[in-house]
């Protein structure tokens, strides 16, 4: 009986567990939000998001993401759009707002504006593809080649949604724009991004459909296929309209969708409306299963929206799409969360109705410890010690010539960056998740017995 290689054992293994990008929109419209370093350790610590967006180019959230292994994808705001025409001056915006900030903060995206075809006026309308096209230029004339350049879509550009298998855009911008974009994103590899919001589709008599829930299903007349969802109906409208134009090929991206907890009397909105769209639809993204129309395909999705924004305009609805309340407290439970953590920070830190701090369990002598697990790779921990060091703590002592300093020992340097950061942090369980490779302890780390490292010294006055 022949036997598989254990080269093609691991690729099977790899394929296996690749899933898709689960990100969120991480917005800044509020006067109680908590500051960019501390969400960005409460994304890497708590939950399964492993990508951000924003909607603006922020230095302080991109230095805040350094070294987390989360992704950024940032805005060039629509203002910005007939600018980046000139090749000069997209040079100059690469030069000073994304190369400072490469490759410590992983950009994989730049948005040129958002929602354009929707918002936009005519100049920023024609300006779009070729300031698309100039942008990438400018990255790669700096030798950046990891970015991809797109922009985001709301679902206006459509003419027709229903069936599916007969999407198309509305002619105008399908000619004009769309198709040359679409000819740009294939020839750089790059997805076509859209926001797909079954919320504004909103029909009670279709409720359950809209939210993911047990239905009868639809059937498109002219596949025969059934959808048991209106997020797969929409997105298989968009394949649709791509391939009526020759880019059927092209990958989709989503980069808005969600669901507000709270509305102006309006049924729509519910806590358990909100639980049951961005729950079902995380728990969809991650079987990796796509849509009638792209089986199996797998799609970088960003959830609306981070936090509740109180400084947002309009209906109260705006105010309320968030997965998180500015203390980090969920809204409700959208499936982000790791180990059904309910995690809390210290006064000061999140802004809003403060929540007491857990007593922590008691330990021997009181103390408590965080230290690497015994299973965590090198690769993990090198990466909590970049993380940690980029954070403001000190890390003098492990760094050449340090106190504290082990050369090729990047497990007794971890421990002692991974505790560092515990205690600067108020000695927290959740700031020693560090993804899972952590565990707190009540065992003083001078007892363990690491080869070079002198943790009697490291961890005295600690």
């Amino acid at each position: 009986m022949a036997t598989l290689s254990p080269l093609f054992l691991l690729l099977l293994f790899h394929l296996s567990v690749t899933v898709n990008s689960i990100g969120v929109n991480y917005g800044t419209l509020g006067d109680n939000l908590p500051p960019p370093a501390t969400v960005a350790n409460f994304l890497k610590t708590n939950t399964i998001i492993n990508s951000v967006k924003i909607f603006d180019v922020n230095p302080d959230i991109l230095h805040a993401f350094a070294n987390t292994g989360i992704s950024v994808t940032v805005t060039a705001p629509n203002g910005d759009i007939a600018l980046l025409k000139n090749i000069d001056a997209a040079k100059q915006w690469v030069v000073t707002k994304i190369k400072p900030f490469v490759p410590q903060t992983k950009i994989n995206y730049i948005l040129v504006g958002s929602e354009v075809l929707h918002w936009g006026d005519t100049v920023m309308v024609r300006s779009l593809v070729p300031a698309m096209r100039t942008l990438h230029s400018a990255l790669l004339a700096e030798g950046i080649t990891d970015i991809k350049v797109t922009t985001a879509h709301s679902l206006a550009i459509m003419r027709q949604s229903v069936p599916p298998s007969a999407g198309q855009f509305r002619p105008g911008y399908a000619k004009h724009v769309l198709t040359p974009m679409l000819k740009f994103l294939q020839e750089t590899k790059t997805p076509f991004m859209v926001n797909p919001y079954p919320y504004f589709g909103y029909n009670p008599k279709n409720v359950n459909f809209a939210l993911f829930r047990p239905n009868r299903g639809l059937v498109d007349r002219n596949t025969k296929l059934t959808y048991t969802n209106q997020f797969d109906l929409l997105m298989d409208a968009v394949h649709s309209a791509m391939k009526a134009v020759g880019y059927g090929d092209v990958d989709i991206a989503v980069g808005e969708t969600g669901w507000p907890s709270v509305c102006d009397g309006w049924d729509a909105c519910s806590v358990a409306n909100a639980q049951s769209y961005n729950g079902q639809l995380v728990r969809h993204l991650e079987e990796g299963k796509g849509t009638p129309l792209m089986p199996n395909r797998k799609f970088d999705a960003y959830l609306f929206a981070l936090f509740n924004e109180d400084q947002k305009p309009g209906p109260i609805a705006e105010r309320n799409w968030g997965l998180f309340r500015p203390d980090f407290s969920p809204v409700y439970d959208s499936g982000i969360l790791r180990n059904a953590q309910r995690p809390v920070v210290a006064p000061g830190q999140g802004g809003g109705e403060k929540k007491p701090l857990p007593t922590p369990a008691p330990a021997v002598g009181g103390q408590k410890w965080c230290v690497p697990k015994p299973d965590a790779s090198k690769e993990a921990l090198q990466a909590n010690i970049n993380y940690v060091c980029s954070q403001n703590v000190d890390c003098k002592p492990i760094q050449p010539g340090g106190l504290c300093y082990a050369a090729n020992d990047v497990r007794a340097l971890a421990t002692y960056a991974m505790n560092a950061y515990y205690e600067a942090n108020g000695r927290h369980d959740f700031n020693c998740d560090f993804s899972n490779s952590g565990v707190v302890t009540s065992i003083n780390p001078s007892e363990f017995q690491y080869h070079t490292l002198r943790t009697d010294i490291l961890f005295r006055n600690i």
